[in-house]
């Protein structure tokens, strides 16, 4: 029998020594001892408890309906209803931030702002196992938009998840008269409406309700200056950031540039813009720490790497991640090299690694914006933040699903895999105790016409998780 978890290791090792104690026990009975060596073990308090697996939605849904409407929305079954500005109403969130953070601050905080979803006491603001209608919405017209950021909480394990979704009902609610005019008499005496609702899904990497599509073949070359905290306080986490910066880089591909600036009490251009990744890599794994933390320098010699250097290209996006486990040597002259830097137009992201770091200093004073600014509060979470930076700067917010409202739910009702890691192959799990936006938004066109006057539809989506370890990959 194959021993896999040392038991049988033990048991053995334990019948050797009882043998070794007997042959003790006679060679010292020679020499008039009357005791007998004796020896127990055990393990008690043996005890297997299945992993978990908890999958918690929450949510936050508007709609663009027109202004001076509040009062009929809240009266669709939206007392809590608000008024947005520009004809657009909050109509419902969960949890309600009206004591907390901003709901998108909410689902993105981190560090000692986490708001922990995980948690039971969560539960009560969550959409965990309930079914909440997010739209109930009467008097639609064309022009109109809906949008409804999902926000999932993978709790515990790693694990696949996928989204559903099915139209539940439709309706054509009688002809009225504009409708039967409109381009010959409608006959069929069914629902148009599933089929001129425009719908796109999408990753919302910000969960800010609005899609922002920077993809591959959508955006401009990128040139990205990795700037790293090399000072003393390092030591322990230098091998941790090598391994992840350098991880980051085997995601880029030409023609996309990368460069590697590093500071303590002075900063080094170790690698020039180049599509050479192995020689930013190798200009990587020769960081050692020592020193104390220049920011200033680090970030004016990336800047100037980034605009002025010999392959620095004009139009390519600039970029510039920002990685430091503490304070820097001058808090101003820090804050003015980054603020030069962003009105150069680089956009700066910002790592806060470990309990030591000016979190709250490189998300104001440094990084081009709160959503722009991550923590990793322990070094074995840096892979994930320079992978969750990739997704954001290669890949931007991807497309889930788009078309008319009943193509989508076609698609949804096969159950679509949500990707863990947009810049790798496959599809990838999410980690465990992880948070991933979702957004949904509908559109009924101007261009609709009179055909849906009066038309209904109803519909479901949600998300499904299943554990990844001793699970086959889903398909794409």
């Amino acid at each position: 029998m194959t021993d896999t978890n040392g038991l049988g290791r033990l048991s053995r090792r334990k019948v050797l020594a009882g043998v070794g104690a007997v042959g003790l026990a006679s060679a010292g009975a020679g020499l008039g001892t009357s005791a007998f060596f004796s020896d127990e073990e055990e393990f008690r308090g043996n005890q297997v408890t299945a992993g978990e697996l908890d999958l918690k939605l929450d949510y936050k849904s508007t709609y663009s309906g027109g202004e001076g409407r509040l009062a009929q929305i809240k009266a669709m079954g939206y007392p809590e209803a608000e008024d947005l500005g520009d004809g657009t109403y909050l109509l419902g969130q969960a949890p309600s931030p009206a004591d907390m953070q901003d709901w998108a601050d909410l689902v993105q905080a981190e560090g000692d702002q986490a708001f922990d979803f995980c948690s039971p006491a969560a539960d009560e603001f969550l959409v965990n196992g309930d079914e909440v209608p997010i739209f109930t919405l009467s008097d639609v017209k064309p022009g109109d938009t809906g949008e409804v950021t999902i926000s999932l909480h993978l709790c515990d394990n790693p694990g696949y998840v996928e989204l559903f979704g099915a139209i539940t009902g439709e309706g054509d609610n009688g002809q009225n008269d504009p409708e039967i005019d409109a381009e010959g008499i409608d006959t069929d005496d069914v629902s148009e409406l599933p089929d001129e609702i425009q719908v796109c899904v999408w990753y919302d990497e910000d969960c800010d309700n609005v899609f922002e599509p920077t993809g591959t073949g959508e955006r401009n070359e990128l040139e990205v200056a990795l700037v790293s905290d090399t000072s003393g306080s390092m030591r322990q986490e230098i091998n941790d950031l090598i391994a992840a910066a350098t991880d980051f880089v085997d995601n880029l591909s030409s023609p996309d540039e990368a460069a590697a600036v590093s500071f303590s009490s002075g900063a080094s251009l170790d690698q020039e813009l180049t599509t050479d990744y192995q020689a930013v890599k190798d200009a990587i794994d020769d960081y050692t720490a020592g020193g104390t933390t220049n920011m200033t320098a680090g970030i004016d010699t990336a800047e100037a790497e980034l605009l002025g250097g010999t392959n620095a290209t004009a139009g390519a996006s600039k970029v510039m991640i920002v990685l430091s486990d503490g304070s820097p040597n001058s808090s101003s002259s820090a804050a003015a090299a980054a603020a030069d830097a962003r009105n150069a137009g680089i956009r700066i992201f910002t790592i806060a690694l470990g309990a030591g770091a000016a979190a709250g200093f490189l998300e104001t004073q440094i990084a081009s914006s709160p959503d722009d600014a991550f923590v990793a509060p322990d070094p074995a979470d840096l892979d994930t933040v320079y992978g969750e930076i990739a997704e954001v700067v290669l890949a931007g917010e991807q497309k889930i699903a788009e078309g008319t409202m009943r193509e989508v739910f076609e698609e949804l009702s096969e159950r679509i895999s949500l990707d863990g890691s947009r810049v790798e192959s496959g599809v990838q799990p999410y980690p465990g105790n992880t948070t991933q936006c979702i957004g949904f938004e509908w559109e009924l066109p101007f261009t609709s016409g009179n055909e849906t006057q009066s038309d209904s539809v109803s519909f479901e989506i949600g998300a499904t998780a299943v554990q990844a370890r001793n699970t086959t990959p889903p398909s794409a």
